[in-house]
């Protein structure tokens, strides 16, 4: 499985690849290229270690969810898991780290539908977070409010479902009643289980707020590319958590693979809508991506070799059971 998953990610890849070419043609290669040797590339580290610090706190979200439904495992194998489906990062919504899933129940024999819904939990989470800076973005500079609102209604819908135990077993007793979808609950309810008790109002704050805090990292990193490219809007740092964080849900919403094309376009238009040259938005949107993205996928492969090697080749099929 681990294999093709990663030609999955070389076609990525080379997608990516094709994109960058793309926006830097459009741009005008030797401006992109003159572009990219005026930042100071001795940031490059840092903005590597604000990402990771990114990681290291959703870990800790991650560990979190797991002591709270008693899933007994060790720091080190969590860690393990936890950096392994980072490899994940390029699958629609992120939602391919369900892989954490299964290595739990490789390690403790956890059912999967037990702890899949910790993935749902840090979606939802990562999601209201980056909607609260967006949205505080979107009033302060009056733009995409409405866009930012719907997303943010949608996602508080999920969670009034989720937290009403009548409501949520209703709709899980429709879907079981529909024959073509009733090889898909098995464990649901188990899964439901799970879920009702990782989003009660105490961890959803916690977790909100620590959400809160991970995507501030690369929302720094963000500010610190822009202000290498001497790129001065005004409250600067406000401007670049907002753009970073509306691009990032829009091109979660369209569930393409790691938001390509969609995050990336977005990045760049926020900057040449401000009257900043193509060249320095294709430069500084390449680089928040690869420190971004890009890294979150490289730490995934090495951290999944690492695993193997302790636990052995994977090769598995995603089950409930």
């Amino acid at each position: 499985m681990i294999d093709k998953v990663k030609n999955k990610i070389f076609v990525m890849m080379a997608v990516a690849g094709l994109l960058y070419l793309t926006l830097t043609i459009y741009a005008d290669y030797e401006n992109v290229i003159n572009s990219f040797k005026s930042f100071s590339w001795i940031l490059f580290p840092l903005l590597l270690i604000l990402s990771f610090l990114n990681y290291i706190s959703r870990f800790y979200k991650w560990d979190y969810y797991l002591k709270l439904i008693n899933v007994k495992i060790s720091w080190i194998d969590s860690f393990s898991i936890f950096m392994s489906g980072l490899i994940m990062s390029v699958t629609p919504g992120k939602m391919g780290e369900l892989l954490k899933a299964y290595l739990v129940k490789q390690i403790t024999n956890e059912p999967v539908s037990k702890t899949a819904p910790i993935i749902l939990a840090e979606r939802i989470t990562d999601f209201v977070s980056l909607i609260i800076i967006a949205l505080i973005g979107a009033y302060l500079f009056d733009y995409g409010r409405m866009i930012v609102i719907s997303v943010g209604l949608f996602f508080a819908l999920i969670l009034i479902i989720i937290s009403s135990r009548r409501l949520a077993l209703f709709f899980l007793l429709q879907l079981e009643r529909i024959n073509h979808l009733k090889k898909f609950l098995t464990g649901i309810h188990s899964a439901y289980e799970s879920s009702y008790i990782l989003l009660q109002p105490k961890s959803l704050l916690l977790m909100t707020l620590l959400s809160f805090v991970s995507w501030g990292f690369e929302c720094l990193g963000y500010y610190i590319i822009l202000v290498n490219f001497n790129i001065e809007i005004p409250m600067m740092f406000a401007w670049a958590s907002f753009s970073y964080a509306f691009a990032t849900i829009i091109g979660a919403v369209t569930l393409l693979p790691g938001g390509l094309g969609v995050t990336d376009g977005s990045l760049t238009f926020f900057i040449v809508d401000k009257n900043y040259p193509i060249d320095v938005a294709v430069a500084s949107t390449f680089i928040i991506r690869v420190v971004t993205l890009w890294f979150a996928v490289f730490v995934g492969i090495v951290s999944v070799t690492l695993y193997q090697k302790r636990f052995g080749k994977l090769t598995f099929k995603l089950t409930s059971k």
